[in-house]
C-alpha cells in the first residue's frame, strides 16, 4: 500500500500500488496498435484532430493474471488507449476515451482495472481536467441474464443504477467510479458474421430483408461509390434525415475529417468508404462504412423521403456488407439500435431494421466517469443534466 495524497480531490487516499500496471508512457498517436474498434485508432485522432479536438496516446503492459482469474500464464498484456481531450469551460476539460480500453477484464477486475489505469493517467492528463470518462465497449454481465420478448430475442434487464455502481467498484480502494447521466456512443449493436460466403450471409437473413434487398436490385437501385465532392449531396440527406427524427446535427466539416483523413502510415489505418443508392442518377440513401483490422462499421447513413418503396437502405447495407467481407473483414457493425424489440424505444425502428440483417445482438456497459476534482465534477454533472454539455 502507498499513501497517495491529492490536492485535486481535496482528500487523502489510500490507494493499492499492485503492480497490476506498468510501463505506463505517453506514445505517438501513429504508433497506436491495430484495432478493430475504430474509435480507438490513429484514424479517429486524426478526424477529431481536424475538428479542433486534441488527443493523448498511452502505452501500458498489465499481467495477465491480473484481469484473468483462469489464467495460468505469467505474462505480460501490451495495450494501449487514445484518450480526446475536450474542453467543458475556460478552466476545465474532461478526458474522454471512446470505445475504451479495448482489453477486457474479467468482471470482478474491472473496477480495480479502471482505478489503477485512472491515477496512471492522471499526471499525463492537462491540470485542469475535472474527470475521466471512459465510453466502455465492455459487454454488460447482465447480458447472459435471459429473459424471453416479444419478437423472441433474449437478453437480461438493466439493473439500477446503484447496483451498477457497487458491482464496477467492487475491489476498489477509491469508490470512485459514477455511472454517466448518459452515454456518448452507442451501447447497443448487431454484428453479422462476415466468415461464411456470401449466400450463406443472405441466407441466414430475415425473408423480408432477403426480399428487399433483391426488389432493391429488380427496381434498378444503383450503388456507387461517393468521394469529397459528393459532400452537398450527402449533407442534404442527412440534414433531411436528421429533421425527420429528431436529430441533432453534427457539422459539415465533421464528415469531410471523416472522407479526408490520412492514417494510412500509421499502425491503426482505417479505410473509408461512402456509398451513395440512386435510382435513374437520382440520389435516394447514402451510408459511410469504415474498415478498421477486421471489422467493418456501418458509421453513418442518410435517406431521402422520395421513393422508399425501392428499398435503397437495403441496398446499402448489402454493398456496405459485401464491400466489408471482399476487404477481409471477420464481422460488420451495424452501429446503434434500441437494447431490445421495445416497441416504444425511440430507436425500434433501427432495431427493427438492422435485426433482420440476421446478426446478432451485443450490448456494453456505456458510459462510466472518474472524477478527478470532486466539485467541478458535480458542476459538470448539473450541466449535462440540463443538456447542455458537448456531445461527442
Amino acid at each position: 500500500m502507498r499513501l497517495f495524497i491529492s490536492p485535486r480531490l481535496q482528500a487523502i487516499t489510500i490507494y493499492r500500488n499492485s503492480d497490476m500496471l506498468t510501463d505506463i508512457r505517453r506514445k505517438d498517436i501513429a504508433e497506436l496498435y491495430r484495432t478493430p474498434i475504430l474509435q480507438q485508432t490513429a484514424f479517429w485522432s486524426i478526424v477529431k484532430r481536424k475538428v479542433g479536438q486534441q488527443s493523448v496516446a498511452m502505452n501500458f503492459k498489465i499481467n495477465r493474471r491480473s484481469v484473468f482469474a483462469a489464467s495460468e500464464v505469467d505474462a505480460w498484456i501490451h495495450s494501449d488507449i487514445l484518450v480526446i481531450i475536450r474542453p467543458l469551460s475556460k478552466d476545465a476539460c474532461m478526458a474522454y476515451v471512446p470505445y475504451g480500453p479495448e482489453l477486457m477484464p474479467d468482471n470482478e477486475f474491472q473496477g480495480m482495472f479502471l482505478e489503477e489505469l485512472s491515477e496512471c493517467l492522471r499526471p499525463f492528463l492537462p491540470k485542469n481536467c475535472c474527470l475521466i470518462r471512459y465510453d466502455l465497449c465492455w459487454e454488460v454481465y447482465w447480458a447472459k441474464e435471459k429473459s424471453p420478448t416479444a419478437l423472441g430475442d433474449v437478453w437480461g434487464t438493466e439493473p439500477a443504477v446503484r447496483t451498477q455502481e457497487m458491482r464496477l467498484n467492487f475491489r476498489t480502494i477509491n469508490w470512485n467510479l459514477r455511472k454517466a447521466y448518459s452515454n456518448n456512443l452507442p451501447t447497443n449493436t448487431m454484428f453479422i458474421d462476415l466468415l461464411p460466403d456470401l449466400e450463406t450471409i443472405l441466407e441466414r437473413m430475415k425473408p423480408k430483408t432477403r426480399y428487399n434487398i433483391r426488389l432493391s436490385q429488380r427496381k434498378g437501385v444503383v450503388v456507387r461509390r461517393g468521394d469529397r465532392r459528393d459532400l452537398p449531396l450527402w449533407y442534404a440527406l442527412y440534414t433531411e434525415t436528421a429533421n425527420r427524427n429528431g436529430i441533432v446535427l453534427n457539422d459539415i466539416r465533421y464528415f469531410e475529417a471523416i472522407l479526408t483523413a490520412k492514417s494510412d502510415k500509421t499502425k491503426s489505418p482505417a479505410e473509408v468508404f461512402f456509398l451513395i443508392a440512386e435510382l435513374d442518377h437520382q440520389p435516394l440513401a447514402a451510408l459511410i462504412l469504415v474498415i478498421s483490422a477486421h471489422r467493418g462499421s456501418y458509421l453513418y447513413g442518410a435517406s431521402s423521403s422520395h421513393h422508399r418503396q425501392v428499398m435503397p437502405a437495403y441496398a446499402l447495407q448489402w454493398e456496405a456488407i459485401r464491400i466489408s467481407k471482399e476487404k477481409g473483414c471477420k464481422e460488420y457493425d451495424l452501429f446503434g439500435i434500441s437494447p431490445g424489440a421495445e416497441q416504444t424505444h425511440q430507436m425500434y425502428g433501427l432495431y427493427r431494421f438492422k435485426n433482420g440483417f440476421g446478426g446478432e445482438l451485443f450490448q456494453s456497459l456505456g458510459c462510466w466517469d472518474y472524477p478527478l476534482e470532486q466539485n467541478q465534477y458535480l458542476q459538470f454533472k448539473q450541466l449535462e443534466l440540463n443538456n447542455r454539455f458537448l456531445r461527442s
